[in-house]
């Protein structure tokens, strides 16, 4: 059985949601049977990366919305994270395009390696405050999961997985994705958000019984 998950790592709710999907295959009962494939999705192709610019007061730009509304989302979206085991600090998170780092994930996707890779980077953007469009992070983050050093060397001095990153984009459009995260189980039932683990792991019978009955 396949799932498909179209995420951006700069979204905080796609975190939520790995961790809440991840509860949920703990509990399947064929979870070594699940194939997991992350997919490129960039919530902000035109973001421009800046280390300079505060989180809080972008936030509060992109969203016209007041500090203290943006504070309280930041901190409800902090408290989901906690829920599920996750430590943010969205404030000290660094603006950043994210194409480099799924050019990154497409890489490791293509060892096998692509689930290591969304959560190295994930914990790199929302709780360690690294920049995930610097070249050298991503070396780190890389080399800290057992991609090999030259193999990112090369990418990251080409356009290499760039096709591939705008192929699940792509893709995600066919289908009608207009947001993240988003789960897709056997091609057949779509799952939109961060959605409680009960309705992640209610989905993954489902599928599974269509398949012992087919």
């Amino acid at each position: 059985m396949k799932v498909k998950i179209w995420s951006d790592v700069r979204c905080p709710f796609c975190y939520i949601g790995k961790k809440k999907f991840e509860i949920a295959l703990a509990d399947f009962s064929g979870k070594d049977e699940v194939e997991i494939e992350w997919k490129s999705y960039q919530l902000d192709p035109t973001l421009k990366t800046d280390p300079n610019l505060n989180t809080l007061e972008y936030f509060m730009k992109v969203k016209n919305i007041s500090e203290s509304q943006a504070r309280e989302m930041f901190k409800g979206a902090t408290q989901m994270a906690e829920e599920v085991g996750l430590d943010f600090n969205l404030e000290g998170s660094v603006l950043a395009n994210s194409f480099l780092a799924h050019r990154l994930i497409q890489l490791a996707k293509s060892k096998g390696m692509d689930n290591e890779a969304e959560e190295a980077l994930f914990k790199a953007h929302f709780t360690e405050g690294k920049n995930i469009d610097d070249p050298k992070v991503i070396e780190e983050i890389a080399t800290s999961i057992g991609l090999n050093s030259n193999e990112v060397k090369d990418m990251l001095a080409s356009d290499a997985f760039s096709y591939e990153v705008k192929q699940d984009e792509m893709e995600a459009r066919n289908i009608g994705v207009r947001g993240v995260p988003f789960f897709v189980v056997d091609d057949k039932y779509a799952i939109s958000g961060a959605q409680p683990s009960e309705v992640f792991l209610q989905t993954l019978q489902k599928a599974w019984e269509e398949l012992e009955t087919n």
